[in-house]
């Protein structure tokens, strides 16, 4: 057991002491988490930490409070003292300023804020997505849930759609030259109609390949429409400020710019549907007006030339019986045009046995675009049949 007795003023002033002669605690930075943000007496209190540990800080300048709010991460700078007094080890800050995430928010705004006073965003540069599409380009990763949903969603409304992807990194060092130069190659590549640039959720962090202006440049330069699909619906970067549409996932883009097949026969169907019935109902209504004319000069005459001698009434007969041969002819032509209809009603076309021949899912129209031992779909009335070559003729 020690003989010397120290007093808790004697201990404490040693140690302070010892950090005041450390050159090593003073003029340091320190990263972390603000926390327990408070001020009082004109100065500022608060924690910093990370996920093991905790550091008491204290700054007398008030000019620095916009930096300490709660749950941002900062770079501080400053000295370690040990408050005698108080027997309080605490970090004096000098100066502060945003580091990791919100270093990035604060280069993400400075971007967009320069973007935008350049015109990048302007609705007038937007280009218009085109209703009918043959080919999507997809700037994507070629693993993960992005490009199997964007696949799944075309296939689905339309399986005559195209899906081109030119497989990039969508985050880390190298992501964003490779996502601009994706872009810039589907910008002059003829066979894409649409270019969709896609990734899934992530920090704010893994989003910032997408918050760089060369990305922002290369969409903004690009001569096909781009659709941006980064993160969640909730996440906002620079290339969806920039591209001609975003959308709030990638499913969502897919569904955005591929017209739903099926929904379109169904209208073309209607229309000619509609169409039929109009002539229908003209020729039907121009016939029985014929046949009331006809009623009514037969009776007109009859009544006029009833008291004339036999040569007016040979005279009417002679009438008469042109009239009804007209009106005969009429009657056949108008018989003929309602089965000519009747024949071009698309239902009439799949009773009478026609099918639609497909090979690798395009409309087979000759003889010569099948091979022997070619596999094709045949579309019925009521189902498909799946059949393989084993012989061909020509007529």
């Amino acid at each position: 057991m020690s003989e010397v007795i120290y007093t808790v003023s004697q201990i404490n002033k040693y140690i302070s002491n010892i950090f005041d002669n450390e050159s090593l605690l003073k003029g340091i930075s320190i990263s972390g988490e603000v926390t327990n943000a408070s001020m009082s007496g004109g100065y500022i209190y608060f924690n910093i930490k990370d996920d093991s540990s905790m550091l008491a800080c204290v700054c007398f300048d008030k000019s620095l409070n916009e930096f300490i709010k709660n749950g941002s991460q900062v770079l501080v700078t400053g000295s370690i003292s040990y408050y005698s007094k108080g027997g309080k080890l605490t970090f004096i800050v000098k100066a502060i300023t945003p580091y990791g995430e919100g270093l990035l928010y604060k280069k993400f705004l400075e971007l967009k804020d320069k973007l935008a006073k350049e015109g990048l965003f302007d609705a007038k540069y937007k280009k218009t997505i085109p209703k009918y599409i043959k080919r999507i380009g997809v700037v994507s990763s070629n693993t993960g849930a992005v490009i199997r949903d964007i696949i799944n969603i075309t296939k689905r409304r339309n399986d005559t759609i195209d899906i081109v992807l030119y497989p990039v990194k969508v985050q880390g060092v190298g992501a964003e030259e490779q996502i601009s130069r994706a872009i810039d190659f589907f910008s002059t590549y003829d066979n894409v109609d649409i270019v969709i640039v896609a990734r899934g959720g992530g920090s704010f962090e893994d989003l910032m390949p997408f918050n760089t202006e060369i990305v922002a440049r290369s969409t903004f330069n690009c001569k096909k429409p781009i659709i941006s699909a980064v993160g969640h619906e909730t996440d906002y970067t620079i290339i969806d400020f920039v591209s001609d549409l975003r959308a709030p996932t990638p499913s969502a883009a897919a569904e955005l710019c591929v017209y739903d097949k099926f929904e379109e026969i169904n209208k073309n169907k209607n229309i000619l549907l509609y169409m039929y019935s109009l002539v229908k109902n003209s020729i039907e209504t121009k016939s029985q007006n014929v046949a009331k004319l006809v009623y009514r000069t037969q009776n007109n005459i009859e009544n006029k030339f009833l008291y004339y001698n036999e040569y007016y009434k040979n005279l009417l007969k002679n009438i008469y019986n042109f009239i009804a041969k007209t009106y005969e002819v009429l009657q056949t032509q108008t018989n003929a045009n309602i089965k000519l209809l009747n024949n071009f009603n698309p239902e009439n076309v799949v009773k009478r046995g026609y099918a639609k021949i497909l090979l690798n899912d395009k409309i087979a129209m000759s003889v010569n675009d099948i091979n022997i031992k070619d596999k094709i779909k045949i579309e019925l009335k009521d189902g498909i049949l799946m059949s393989e070559v084993t012989d061909k003729y020509d007529i």
